[in-house]
């Protein structure tokens, strides 16, 4: 039987957006944990990399890989994570995909820094708790070094800054899935995405509560500049995945 995401899901998708073919470039994160880096360019798309990312971490689970932290854009479309609400699809107005992650609704698309994390938490302390709180601690610190101050709020997983109405907003997305104790999916950041494609959904189920981005705050600062951030904060960040 088709569900009815599935159904609205398919009243989006008929709407494509060209995707360039990613240019990977691949190096270690700095630090004594050996953690593959990779960067690609272009847009990838969505569910080729949902494919990939549940083949590296069975590869990891089996010893067969090693971790890795994956950083992307994706063209435009909504997430429904597995506590997404019907009603909190306002539009499909880009494609819809099951993501199997925690959370609800989110946007993803071009000018969205994402971070796909495939983390052994067996090898690190089997602490999902300590694992999402290092991934929220690590993108603060990263918007940090652009001279933005960002915080997290109990019961609001993300990353929250003040929008340029001067109230609370989020900026950074969180959420993810354990399998075997690796994990899966991750975080994304607003570097520059066209905020308005937000409308169709409500946003991590918080709809008094806007979302914003470093462009729209006037932060003059590129995909580069902020993969730099994140990967100087990459030793830290792994060490409180571990519990050091």
């Amino acid at each position: 039987m088709t569900s009815a995401r599935a159904r609205l899901a398919n009243r989006g998708a008929g709407r494509h957006v060209p995707l360039m073919p990613p240019a990977m470039s691949t190096t270690q994160a700095p630090g004594p944990d050996r953690v593959e880096w990779r960067v690609d360019a272009g847009l990838t798309d969505y569910a080729a990399a949902l494919a990939e990312m549940d083949a590296r971490a069975a590869a990891v689970a089996d010893g067969q890989a090693p971790e890795r932290i994956w950083l992307l854009e994706h063209p435009p479309l909504y997430t429904a994570g597995t506590s997404a609400r019907g009603r909190d699809l306002l539009e499909a107005r880009f494609p819809v995909h099951d993501a199997g992650r925690g959370g609800q609704y989110t946007y993803h698309g071009p000018g969205q820094r994402i971070v796909y994390l495939t983390l052994d938490l067996g090898a690190r302390g089997r602490d999902l708790r300590r694992f999402v709180q290092a991934l929220e601690q690590w993108s603060v610190d990263a918007l940090a070094r652009f001279g933005l101050p960002c915080w997290t709020a109990p019961g609001r997983v993300g990353i929250w800054t003040h929008g340029p109405d001067g109230q609370e907003a989020k900026i950074g997305a969180i959420g993810v899935r354990v399998r075997r104790w690796v994990t899966l999916h991750g975080l994304s950041i607003n570097v520059a995405p066209d905020l308005s494609h937000y409308g169709g959904i409500v946003p991590c189920g918080i709809g008094d509560l806007g979302v914003t981005s470093l462009a729209a705050l006037g932060i003059k600062a590129d995909m580069a500049a902020l993969d730099a951030a994140l990967r100087e904060g990459t030793p830290a960040m792994l060490a409180a995945v571990s519990g050091a």
